[in-house]
């Protein structure tokens, strides 16, 4: 019993564990912590991933009298000019060779607003979060969870975050959705 932790995550960690979630495994994305200063810096390889990255992540995310800070480094610190590109060709670029993601698909011309969908991989994601609820500390959740909070909401306006489906389980309803 002497390693019972009864000490819970702030709540600016688990902002962290969620970005982490979302693109450690990323080969060409390393993320870096400071409790110190609290920052995040988010060292992505490609210069187009890197711009459209920064675009969906908030510069900084206020939690009580707490402040994380989030950078988005380049390789060389050479950020590209995507230039202005649609919620789904901003995705499309920040997820590439993304294992989590699946893909996207907008839709134009239903209700004026384009829709665009966000397809994540049908799996469940763990993370260490110092989780009571949880035997081993995990916070278990969904891709689609985590990116409804992490990213800014001003940059994915009409954009709904989804999992994906098995398709030898259920399949598209008479194939004709979306």
């Amino acid at each position: 019993m002497n390693n019972i932790r009864l000490k819970l995550s702030p709540p600016w960690i688990t902002f962290v564990n969620q970005v982490r979630a979302m693109f450690g495994n990323d080969p060409d994305i390393k993320i870096d912590y400071n409790d110190d200063d609290v920052t995040m810096k988010v060292y992505v390889e490609k210069p187009d991933k890197a711009s459209a990255i920064a675009r969906l992540l908030p510069v900084e995310k206020e939690i009580g009298n707490i402040t994380l800070r989030i950078s988005v480094i380049p390789a060389n610190n050479v950020f590209s000019q995507i230039g202005k590109v649609s919620a789904k060709q901003l995705f499309d670029i920040a997820f590439e060779n993304n294992p989590v993601y699946a893909y996207s698909k907008e839709i134009t011309g239903i209700f004026t607003n384009t829709i665009t969908y966000v397809v994540f991989k049908n799996r469940v994601v763990q993370f260490f979060n110092d989780n009571l609820n949880d035997i081993h500390g995990l916070v278990s959740t969904l891709y689609q969870d985590i990116a409804a909070e992490i990213f800014d909401e001003s940059q994915v306006y009409g954009v709904n975050y989804n999992t994906d489906i098995e398709e030898r389980v259920f399949g598209m309803p008479l194939g004709e959705w979306p």
